[in-house]
C-alpha cells in the first residue's frame, strides 16, 4: 500500500486482511500469531477487486487463482467463494 487510504478504505483493507487471515488461511496457519502477516502480500490486489466492485465470482477466482498457482496447492471453490462473499459483503457494509 503506498498511498493513504481514505478513513472507509482503510476500514474495508483492514476487515479483508481479517477476512483472509480468518476465514480464509489455505495453509491452517491462522492460529499461530507468528504467522499473522502470511497471507497480507495477497491483500493488496484482493482489495482493489472489491473496491472496483467485483463479484464474489471474481474474488473467489482469484483466491482459487492465488491457492494454486502462487501457494501451490489444490483449491476448494466452494471455500473460496464463502470467502469472496463475505468480503463482497463487507465492502456493501463498509462502502456501499
Amino acid at each position: 500500500m503506498g498511498k493513504k487510504l481514505p478513513p472507509e478504505e482503510l476500514e474495508l483493507y483492514k476487515a479483508i486482511d481479517e477476512i483472509l487471515w480468518r476465514d480464509w488461511d489455505p495453509i491452517g496457519v491462522n492460529e499461530m500469531p507468528e504467522a499473522r502477516d502470511e497471507y497480507q502480500s495477497y491483500l493488496p490486489h484482493i482489495f482493489r477487486l472489491a473496491v472496483e466492485g467485483k463479484d464474489a465470482k471474481h474474488i473467489s477466482s482469484s483466491l482459487v487463482a492465488t491457492i494454486e498457482g502462487n501457494i501451490g496447492l489444490g483449491a476448494s471453490k466452494e471455500h473460496c467463494h464463502r470467502v469472496a462473499s463475505k468480503i463482497v459483503s463487507a465492502k456493501n457494509e463498509i462502502i456501499g
